[in-house]
Formats: structure tokens, C-alpha cells, sequence
């Protein structure tokens, strides 16, 4: 990127995921915050029809922060939180940028695992999680987060068109916050998820971060948080099937107890179907909640995100497990009517033996 290129507007916005509950009553939620609220709907252009939206649409809340300098810049004293219906909750900084587009790498370097950003980020869902309890099924702030970087440059001097094109290995060193030399092959991947609406703007996204060129990116940016809180639940989500799965093989290779009663297996079993239902709630929520299929464009943007954070895969992953539970359940559940068809079988028998040597007991006699 030339030296001379100078950021005149810009933001980046720096998003904390986190996963606070299994579900959360939105309705409810809503009664129980004062004020600084508003329903989060994707705001509607010329490409973003009527029926483009959250379902449920989450809540946003503006809060007042604490301003952090990082790097060269300074955040804004408000922070939003996004509330939404799944049991997901995104803090997000805004800090304006302007001068040299060269700083931006000092920024996304520094913005990598914040330190004091997820120490500030976590205490405010905590305090949020006091207020919203109530409306949270089981709530339970998990260790996970997951944190993005979208850096949205609105103008710059000079205005040059298609300036992401013109050196892209700067924008690999940003978008990946590295000062390492990059080879081709490197620098190729971290710039292929590019997209383009009109020819005076652009979205390259990577792992770690986006950057954004052009006026009103507020959809495109949407989306891009939406998907990034879809994989923080998609690892939680994975990691809790990982252990229902351990605890599923152990319970399945128990040994049965030679004189176990009938029901005995009922307590595993339980388990292990409410982890299923549970699971693929969740799932069902976090996949369902953001509707794209009414506009192409931001449909192309949700599948280049999606390619980037291997979203498809998460998706794979998830399914195989929730039916090797389905399955785990359904051996559990015939071992369980095998072994209370055995019990019948030797209630049936000392029945029978019972009522042949009876005649033949001194009591049968008397009688």
C-alpha cells in the first residue's frame, strides 16, 4: 500500500463473543433492561429486502465504557452488547481511525487476544448475566470466546479506486496481524475471500479479521459478527458433544450389575437424551436465526465467512456426533429392554417352579 494513502474515515470494531446460557427469553429480557435498548434488525438497502432479517430479532445495548488506548488509538466511551435469543452475547468496541493506512497493522497486532479487552468484555457480561438472569435458561458464562477484527475504512485520500488491489500483501499482514514476510502462497490465501458489491467497495475476510472498504458496510459487518458468534456456539457446541460422548461409551460399556434392578440403566439414559434434545436445540437456533435467502449478495458474504471459518465442517462434525449419540442411545435403550426381557424370563420361571413344587411343600399339604 502506498505510504501516502491516508485513512480520512474509518472505524474499527473490535467483537467479543460469548456464550452465557442455553437459551434466553428476548421478551423477557427486554423488561428487564431500563433503558438503551432497541431491537438489533439489520438496517434495509437497495440489496437487503423487506423480509432480510433476525428471527427472533436480537437485542442491542448501548452501554457506557471505559476508554482504552491501544496502539495509536482510542475506543469510544460506549460499548454495544448484542443479547441474542440462542444464549449468545457480543460485546463490541468501536475506535475511529484515520491517518496512515500502514498503522492499521500496529492496531490488528495489538488487538490479538486483548488482554485488557477480554478482562473488560467478560466483567460486562457478567454484570449483563446478574440483570438477565431470570430470562436465561441455565445460565453459565462459558471459558470460550471468540474474538474478530473488522476494520471498515468508509474514505481515504487519495480516493483511489479499487485500493484494495493495490497491494495486497499489506492487507495479508493486517488482516492475519503479522510482520513476518509472507510468501505468495500466504499472501494469496489470506486475500482469496474477497467480495465486492459495486465497484467502489469491497469485503476481504479472514480468520482473524475483516477489512471493509466503502459507505454503509453495516449489513456486511452484521453478517460477519452473526457468523462469528455461530462459531463460538459451534465449538462450544462440538466440545459439549465430545463429552456426551465420552460419558454415552462409559455408560455403554458399564457392566451390567448381576442383580441389577429393572430401571437401573433409566438414569443414563435420561442423560444422555437430554444432552441430544439439548444439542440439537441449539443447533436448530444458532443455524435458523439469521435468514439470507432473499438477498444474493449478503448470501455470497455469508458463504465466503462461512467458507473462512470452516462453518460447513463445524456443521459436519456436529450432525456425525449428534447421531453417534442417537445411536449410543439406541444400543442403551436395547440393552436396557434386553436385560428387563431377562428379568421377566426368571420372574416367569421361579413362578413356574414355584407353582409346580407347592403340591409338594409340607404347606401344600395341609392345605
Amino acid at each position: 500500500m502506498p505510504e501516502h494513502v491516508i485513512i480520512t474515515k474509518g472505524t474499527c470494531f473490535a467483537l467479543f463473543a460469548y456464550d452465557v446460557g442455553l437459551s434466553i427469553n428476548l421478551t423477557d429480557a427486554e423488561r428487564r433492561i431500563i433503558a438503551g435498548t432497541e431491537r438489533g434488525r439489520l438496517r434495509h438497502k437497495t440489496r437487503a429486502p423487506q423480509y432480510f432479517e433476525y428471527r427472533p430479532a436480537p437485542l442491542r445495548l448501548v452501554q457506557e465504557g471505559s476508554v482504552f488506548d491501544v496502539s495509536q488509538y482510542q475506543s469510544s466511551p460506549t460499548v454495544e452488547a448484542m443479547v441474542y435469543d440462542f444464549g449468545a452475547v457480543t460485546i463490541t468496541y468501536r475506535f475511529p481511525i484515520d491517518g496512515p493506512f500502514d498503522r492499521l497493522l500496529d492496531l490488528s497486532e495489538s488487538l490479538y487476544e486483548h488482554e485488557q479487552l477480554l478482562v473488560d468484555s467478560r466483567t460486562r457480561v457478567e454484570q449483563l448475566l446478574q440483570v438477565l438472569s431470570p430470562a436465561v435458561e441455565r445460565p453459565s458464562i462459558a471459558q470460550e470466546v471468540e474474538d474478530y477484527i473488522i476494520f471498515s475504512i468508509e474514505s481515504h485520500m487519495p480516493a483511489t479506486p479499487s485500493l484494495w488491489t493495490s497491494n495486497e500483501t499489506d492487507l495479508a499482514h493486517i488482516l492475519r496481524a503479522e510482520r513476518v514476510p509472507f510468501s505468495e502462497q500466504e499472501v494469496t490465501d489470506a486475500v482469496s475471500c474477497r467480495i465486492s458489491f459495486g465497484q467502489e467497495d469491497a469485503a476481504i475476510i479472514d480468520w482473524h479479521s475483516a477489512v471493509l472498504f466503502g459507505k454503509e458496510m453495516d449489513d456486511v459487518r452484521a453478517v460477519l459478527e452473526f457468523a462469528n458468534v455461530e462459531l463460538l456456539e459451534m465449538r462450544i457446541l462440538d466440545e459439549q458433544l465430545d463429552r456426551a460422548l465420552d460419558q454415552g461409551y462409559e455408560a455403554l460399556s458399564r457392566k451390567p450389575r448381576l442383580l441389577s434392578l429393572p430401571g437401573s440403566h433409566e438414569k443414563d439414559m435420561t442423560h444422555i437424551a437430554q444432552l441430544q434434545v439439548d444439542s440439537a436445540l441449539i443447533f436448530e437456533r444458532v443455524t435458523n436465526t439469521l435468514k439470507l435467502l432473499g438477498d444474493q449478495y449478503l448470501a455470497r458474504v455469508y458463504r465466503l465467512v462461512s467458507q473462512r471459518f470452516h462453518l460447513e465442517a463445524w456443521d459436519a462434525s456436529i450432525l456425525r456426533k449428534l447421531q453417534t449419540l442417537e445411536s449410543i442411545y439406541g444400543k442403551m435403550s436395547d440393552r436396557a429392554g434386553t436385560r428387563r426381557m431377562e428379568v421377566l424370563e426368571w420372574i416367569i420361571i421361579i413362578l413356574i417352579t414355584l407353582s409346580i413344587a407347592l403340591p409338594f411343600l409340607p404347606i401344600g399339604v395341609g392345605h
